[in-house]
């Protein structure tokens, strides 16, 4: 039983190959690009002789950049055929962003990226469409032929004459051997047979290899994908910036600016007592609670633009934290070398955000927090007893966490079951940017 049931589908996907939608969806990918690949090839050949023989005119080398900026085209058309046939589909790369001016646009053109690595691969597929027409496809026609031969060979009846001036009815000969028998062409038509279910493995290792090479030159490069997630944090850290901007002066007008203007107020009818020859001390008491109330509620503003206690360090600023918190918490901190100012800040606030997660949301009874640093980054950790079940984006919090570490290249892990315990992970780098 062990060894014969892993057998059966791989033996069921072998005999189905020749008939299943996959294979013949790859051989018309195949049979499409291989056109594509010789209208590609000569796109490059033209471009080059023309660039070229011209460039000695100045006209060459902005038929040269057109023609790099005109291969993400043909990168277009391959990523659509993969999506459509290969049932692979691929992200465009960034589009095409010229410098500004007819010298910025040729400049941008010829040192496009998208464009050069588009023509790697129109370059590798036209070495690929060769294997696949000369090899698999036309591999897959002979078996298709042979395994038809009996019936093409009774239908024409085909006459040839050998050595000896004798008569032969065969379709096919190999030197002085005459395969004019149904023996023989029974046995042909076997071999196509074989063919036949052996064909769609070199179509499908071609098409595979497509994959890989459309994802690997036509999608996004690492730096694109680099360069697009510096641009989202970017964005998502400025957003953040100005909701805090936003919170700070929601909290300036509606608590300390209200109460700043009821202390006046308080002041000037103590002022009018005073005038009248009244006692004011219930008013100036009054004015006075006002003035500490409010001095309280501005530092707990500038505790939420800069903490005083990350002036001496994280370390002190987290024992505050634990200090204040709602839950008991466990504190653990090895910091050395100290991280930047900027790498401070972030993991301060985002440890202040998820204590008050656990305190909130989680149920639990105590939490953890570590945080080490060495050369190579520093690592918060933040862990509690609670049921669990924080995930990223969900209105936790999280994903702001995410995003704010994600501006200076950090990562932020969540591991939360169902049940507990949570825990959180923030890594960052101890210089600011990996």
């Amino acid at each position: 039983m062990t060894t014969t049931t892993p057998r059966a589908p791989a033996l069921l996907e072998f005999l189905r190959a020749p008939i299943a939608a996959q294979t013949w969806r790859e051989t018309g990918y195949l049979a499409v690009t291989a056109v594509l690949a010789l209208a590609g090839i000569t796109f490059l050949f033209l471009g080059t002789v023309f660039g070229g023989v011209l460039v000695i005119t100045l006209i060459g080398i902005p038929l040269l950049a057109a023609m790099i900026v005109g291969a993400r085209g043909f990168g277009h058309a391959y990523r659509s055929l993969s999506a459509w046939m290969l049932r692979s589909p691929v992200e465009d790369p960034p589009s095409f962003s010229p410098r500004p001016g007819v010298l910025g646009f040729i400049w941008s053109g010829l040192i496009d990226r998208t464009g050069w690595r588009a023509i790697a691969f129109m370059l590798i597929k036209t070495l690929l469409a060769v294997a696949a027409v000369w090899g698999a496809l036309l591999f897959a026609v002979v078996s298709l032929g042979l395994t038809i031969s009996p019936l093409l060979w009774w239908l024409i009846d085909p006459v040839n004459y050998d050595s000896n001036g004798v008569a032969r009815h065969s379709l096919l000969q190999f030197g002085d051997v005459y395969l004019d028998t149904w023996a023989q062409m029974l046995l042909l038509s076997a071999t196509g047979i074989v063919g036949l279910f052996l064909a769609p493995w070199p179509i499908r290792g071609l098409a595979a290899l497509d994959r890989v090479l459309i994802r690997a030159l036509l999608g996004p490069s690492p730096r694109d994908a680099r360069v697009e997630e510096l641009e989202r944090t970017r964005t998502e850290a400025v957003e953040d910036s100005a909701t805090r901007l936003r919170r700070v002066e929601r909290d300036l007008h509606d608590g300390t600016q209200a109460r700043l203007v009821a202390m006046a107020m308080t002041l000037g009818r103590a002022e009018d007592r005073i005038a009248a020859g009244e006692d004011p001390s219930d008013l100036v008491h009054s004015a006075h609670t006002a003035a500490k109330d409010a001095l309280t509620e501005l530092r707990e503003v500038v505790r939420g633009i800069h903490p005083p206690a990350l002036d001496l360090g994280l370390a002190p600023a987290l024992q505050t934290l634990a200090a204040r918190s709602a839950v008991p918490v466990d504190l653990a901190v090895s910091v050395d070398p100290r991280p930047t100012p900027g790498t401070e800040t972030i993991a301060y606030f985002s440890v202040a955000e998820l204590l008050t997660n656990v305190a909130r949301h989680s149920g639990a009874t105590r939490a953890w927090v570590s945080a080490t640093s060495d050369r190579d980054g520093l690592s918060v950790s933040v862990r509690d007893n609670g049921i669990g079940g924080a995930v990223v984006g969900a209105g936790s919090g999280l994903a702001g966490l995410a995003a704010r570490a994600g501006t200076v290249d950090g990562s932020l892990h969540v591991d939360s079951p169902a049940g507990g315990p949570t825990v959180v992970t923030l890594s960052l780098p101890v210089d600011g940017t990996h």
